[in-house]
């Protein structure tokens, strides 16, 4: 992301659980066959050093390793098992040194009942043929050739797995100086983190929907049923009452700052500017009290004038807690605030996005929305700019003006099928410089792969509603393997 974001995320503490009292816990353990320890002069001590340095290669800031070590007998993968499910792991790295009975790993995987990577990771590209033939004995050559054998049983632990229904991915490569491997590793980790914040967010939605768009109505009860969390009903009136209590030094204070994250155009008001400050600080403090790790929210306010005015003068605000980590979805977006959230935690931003229109000359998609943007995502300062009528919506106030950076990019959509269930859409594509719609509105140009126009159809065809989140970056794989711990379908279009 960039400065604002960090300087943002120093106003107020982070509500989010899930990285302090609910840290990701990741078992790891090796597997290897007891009986070739008295065989093999110190091949159990070089694969117990394989597994150390894995350790080591695996610490990660925030995340809690569980290391059992070598699991060698069928009793003690009984004992192994206790103790992930005792130490509360959220997902486990099997790693395969040489060769191992599946009766040791099932009574581990089996009572952890998590997901499972299996790591068949070799120690170096390819044995020494030459000098492996030359050693003239053959139970060293045998100690040596065990050493390298990660690869023989995990078909059998494979096939184990598919027939006692256990979820399990494999990774293949080299313990040692393997980009893919090691990638694929970080992703998982990533992706298990990302599962975990979703697990323990407390996601607020304040006011009701926008009348009349069925497509984003959502099943809040699948949403914790898939993604876990606990989802807070909260009044718009919370909110006007936290507001009544700011104080004018609180106000001057978030005026200043206004002025250091945004790039505030001369035709915002003072009155105007003080009014969004108000409301800032006011959010601030119900995301605080509440311990919200995300918002979506809509609310007229008609005929209430505290709530009117609350609700009118939002999207800086808004803007400022999407930037340090807390999404905020406008009218009421359940599904896209949830895909915010994903987003933001895999560090990329998820800003609230909508098709505006196609450019067929430049072959890009016009994308953004009216409310809050991800201001720590965006190319250069965000505007603020003053609008005299929030199209489709009562009142007036300061609105955002911001394009996505420029690079790489993925869009994310959480939809619930006509089934019952949910699913991921992803698309990747490229924010690219040119001419946006200067209205006070978060807008990009977005290229994709396969066209604009396939993009458009093969988007739609799926059945997402109408907005997604943008973040920066590829990370379509990171979601397809999220998709995989939370047992849902990801599609990815281009």
């Amino acid at each position: 992301m960039n400065q604002v974001s960090a300087s943002l995320r120093q106003i107020s503490s982070d509500p989010s659980l899930s990285t302090s009292q609910f840290p990701l816990r990741i078992g790891l353990f090796s597997i290897g066959l007891e009986a070739y320890w008295a065989q093999f002069d110190g091949l159990k001590d070089r694969l117990d050093g394989y597994v150390a340095e894995l350790e080591v290669a695996m610490q990660r800031p925030g995340v809690e390793l569980v290391n059992l070590g070598m699991i060698d007998t069928p009793g003690k993968g009984m004992l192994a098992g206790h103790q992930f499910r005792q130490a509360d792991v959220d997902l486990i790295f099997l790693y395969v040194t040489t060769y191992a009975l599946s009766s040791t790993v099932l009574p581990v995987v089996r009572r952890a009942n998590v997901p499972v990577i299996v790591l068949n990771l070799a120690p170096e590209p390819a044995i020494n043929y030459t000098w492996f033939n030359n050693l003239n004995d053959r139970t060293k050559m045998t100690g040596e050739w065990l050493a390298y054998c990660s690869a023989c049983p995990v078909p059998e632990l494979a096939s184990v797995f598919q027939r006692s229904n256990i979820n399990f991915y494999q990774v293949t490569g080299m313990l040692h100086h393997d980009v893919e491997a090691w990638t694929e590793i970080d992703e998982w980790i990533d992706a298990a983190r990302v599962a975990s914040v979703m697990a323990h967010n407390r996601l607020g939605i304040m006011g009701n929907y926008y009348g009349g768009m069925l497509d984003i109505y959502s099943n809040l009860t699948l949403h914790c049923a898939t993604f876990g969390g606990h989802i807070e009903i909260v009044e718009v009136d919370q909110l006007s009452a936290f507001r009544q209590v700011v104080t004018p030094t609180e106000i001057d204070d978030r005026v200043v700052y206004f002025l250091e994250v945004f790039d505030v155009q001369p035709d915002c008001t003072t009155e105007e500017l003080r009014r969004a400050a108000q409301t800032s600080v006011a959010l601030d403090r119900l995301v605080n009290e509440l311990q919200l790790g995300s918002l979506a929210y809509y609310y007229k306010g008609t005929g209430n004038a505290w709530n009117e005015d609350t609700m009118s003068s939002v999207i800086l605000g808004n803007s400022m807690l999407t930037a340090r980590g807390v999404p905020v979805a406008g009218e009421y977006e359940v599904k896209n605030v949830q895909a915010m959230k994903i987003m933001d935690s895999f560090g990329v931003g998820g800003s609230f996005t909508e098709y505006y229109a196609l450019d067929f000359t430049d072959d890009v998609v016009l994308m953004g929305h009216d409310g809050p943007g991800h201001i720590a995502i965006a190319e250069g300062k965000t505007k603020v700019r003053p609008l005299y009528v929030y199209h489709g919506k009562v009142g007036k106030g300061l609105s955002v003006e911001m394009s996505v950076k420029q690079g790489p990019v993925t869009l994310l959509s959480v939809v619930e099928t006509v089934d019952g269930k949910i699913q991921l859409l992803v698309a990747e594509g490229e924010s690219v410089p040119g001419p946006i719609l200067e209205i006070g509105n978060t807008n990009s140009r977005y290229r994709f792969p396969i066209g604009a126009r396939r993009f458009v159809n093969d988007w739609n065809s799926h059945g997402p509603a109408h907005h997604c989140a943008v973040g920066i970056g590829h990370i379509g794989s990171k979601l397809k393997k999220l998709g995989h711990l939370l047992q849902i379908e990801v599609i990815q279009v281009c």
